[in-house]
Parts: structure tokens; C-alpha cells; sequence
């Protein structure tokens, strides 16, 4: 995947997020299956996220920038600072 075509997802969850938080200040708050599809845009956005930043660590080594692979959510969310 190509760092436009991440922007691409990054920027069509941003606006599905936008979306979901606009909803629920609309003071009827998220159905359960909003909230889920809210968490579910979070950890996508983690993911979309970590893969551009593996991207950039690739050709600031001078390696190949894809050959950077999107990790699980298991990962990206457990990952430790």
C-alpha cells in the first residue's frame, strides 16, 4: 500500500468519525452498534497510522518502504512506549 492510498483510508475514517461523534452530540448520543463501529474506526486509524510511520522508518534506513506490512490490531493496540 502506498502512503496516498493510506491518506485515502486514514482520511475516510477520519470522516466516518467525524460522522459518528457529530450523531452523537445531536444529544440523542450512539446506539451500541455506533459505539462499536467508533472503536472499531480507532483501532484502524492506529493501524493506517503505524503502517505510514513503518514506511518513513524504511526510507529513513534507506530500505524499501513496502516491504512495510500492516500489523494486527493486537499489535498496534498492545504496543508499550
Amino acid at each position: 500500500m502506498k502512503d496516498l492510498d493510506i491518506f485515502h483510508t486514514i482520511n475516510s475514517l477520519s470522516a466516518e468519525e467525524e460522522a459518528l461523534y457529530a450523531s452523537a452530540s445531536e444529544g440523542h448520543g450512539l446506539t451500541v452498534e455506533q459505539s462499536e463501529r467508533l472503536e472499531a474506526i480507532k483501532v484502524e486509524l492506529d493501524r493506517a497510522y503505524d503502517l505510514l510511520h513503518q514506511r518513513q522508518g524504511r526510507i529513513d534506513a534507506g530500505q524499501n518502504p513496502d516491504d512495510a506490512t500492516i500489523r494486527s490490531a493486537d499489535v498496534v493496540e498492545r504496543y508499550q512506549q
